[in-house]
């Protein structure tokens, strides 16, 4: 699926879940804070999660993945094709 040229980016992530929207709320050392609806149950924040992470970075979702922290709130998500500064610039701007 992802070929060793791609860019490969990881990011820290807090995951808030249960809340009124999906949104990043800040950042918190080098952890993103993002809040979503979905509670955590049966994978649903995750899914929300990439879901969310996905549109806000214009990416489909195969281009993302939770690597470590599925059933954690500190997830370590890896994204395909986005270097960390435009990771930081879409979801912080």
């Amino acid at each position: 699926m992802v070929e060793s040229k791609m860019v490969k980016t990881d990011i820290k992530i807090r995951l808030l879940p249960r809340s009124s929207h999906n949104r990043v709320v800040g950042r918190k050392g080098d952890e993103i804070r993002v809040k979503v609806t979905a509670p955590p149950v049966n994978g649903k924040a995750n899914k929300a999660l990439i879901d969310f992470l996905a549109k806000e970075l214009a990416l489909p979702k195969r281009s993302l993945e939770i690597v470590s922290g599925q059933k954690s709130k500190l997830k370590t998500v890896r994204i395909y094709n986005r270097s960390l500064e435009q990771v930081l610039s879409f979801l912080e701007g």
